[in-house]
């Protein structure tokens, strides 16, 4: 996944799209600021490490890439909800832009109808009945439902069928 960042980056710098470099050059770098913390994780862990057993085991895989997208594609969901309420829309509409470019390297998103059906089995088949028990239901509903959905979705879909 790394290396369509990289290629998406250089078609992108040789087509003059300053919004797709720079966002990209963000996810690289985070990407890449993960890579190191994972490779200083691994080499005080195995001081004896060759230096390509380091780089093997600082590689991150796709799912991993697919993580820190998610997770930049929340902040940037979130700072356009902040930019709204402060009237900013050139912000916003900067936002919305590397969101949109950011989310093209999430897996496809599921539909509300297509997770409410995940929690209404995952309901069923822990037995829950009360909100208190939403942790549970939650457990067996996370791994499924993992990058292809959002959580905030998932818990207010949750809350409504336990409330």
């Amino acid at each position: 996944m790394k290396e369509t960042i990289q290629k998406d980056l250089k078609n992108a710098l040789l087509s003059k799209d300053e919004v797709r470099v720079s966002t990209l050059r963000m996810l690289l770098a985070v990407v890449g600021n993960k890579e190191i913390e994972k490779r200083t994780k691994f080499s005080k862990e195995n001081p004896t490490a060759k230096e390509a057993e380091l780089q093997k085991q600082s590689l991150l895989s796709s799912e991993e890439v697919q993580q820190l997208v998610a997770g930049d594609v929340k902040k940037h969901k979130e700072s356009i909800e902040m930019f709204q309420k402060g009237n900013r829309q050139d912000l916003v509409d900067k936002e919305s832009k590397e969101l949109k470019i950011l989310e093209a390297y999430l897996p496809e998103q599921m539909g509300e109808e297509e997770v409410r059906k995940l929690v209404q089995e995952a309901v069923a088949s822990t037995g829950a009945k009360t909100p208190q028990e939403m942790g549970k239901v939650m457990a067996a509903l996370m791994p499924k439902v993992k990058g292809k959905a959002d959580g905030a979705l998932v818990s207010k879909i949750v809350k409504e069928l336990l409330g």
